[in-house]
């Protein structure tokens, strides 16, 4: 059993978690942090690692949880991140194999952001082929009597999470990128993408 913040098309490290887990519990409890992957992820393009932000409604000064933080569509940043997610993975091996599935969730628009990391974790586990039972807190807890990898959604500081290489687009521009977004993984290695996740021996 293990504990999780729901996140933008997850980084790498949060589904071998996922992977290596018997049930999921996803944290919607907490309040809202800045600098995590809760509306942020990580993807390789010609110029390197580059992210890929969800904009949010915020509310200066007032605590919000993060199941009622809300969207904000001032700009088409969805359209946008489509086009740059072709851009860069169109010549990958898995890329057609994925896009018509994923589109859709590019395409909807959500009100919350709880609701699109939601549809993001459905599209990926779908994509992996993995069935695993999966609930919501209902009240948040500092300490679990469980497997905690709340912190995995922590983007700033960064971590190293010693994971195997894997070939990647523009290799030979910029070298591996370690633990980016989920999309990365799945472009480059289709099927397979379970079996690496299931053989990494990261601790947490």
């Amino acid at each position: 059993m293990v504990l999780l913040q729901p996140t933008y098309f997850s980084p790498i490290i949060q589904y071998v978690a996922i992977a290596n887990s018997k049930e999921i519990i996803f944290e919607v409890e907490d309040n809202f942090q800045k600098q995590t992957y809760r509306n942020r992820c990580y993807i390789y393009t010609a110029n390197g690692k580059h992210s890929l932000n969800v904009p949010i409604q915020h509310n200066k000064g007032i605590k919000q949880k993060t199941k009622d933080i809300k969207i904000d569509y001032k700009d088409d940043w969805h359209k946008i991140q489509l086009k740059t997610l072709e851009t860069a993975y169109s010549s990958s091996p898995f890329f057609e194999f994925y896009i018509d599935d994923l589109k859709p969730v590019f395409e909807k628009r959500y009100n919350y952001l709880l609701d699109l990391n939601l549809k993001c974790h459905e599209f990926v586990m779908d994509a992996l082929q993995l069935e695993i039972p999966t609930s919501k807190t209902l009240e948040f807890t500092k300490k679990p009597n469980y497997l905690d990898a709340r912190n995995l959604a922590i983007a700033k500081p960064e971590k190293i999470f010693n994971l195997e290489n894997y070939f990647q687009v523009f290799n030979a521009n910029h070298d591996f990128i370690s633990n980016l977004s989920i999309l990365d993984l799945l472009f480059m290695e289709g099927s397979n993408s379970l079996n690496y996740l299931e053989n990494q021996k990261t601790n947490f």
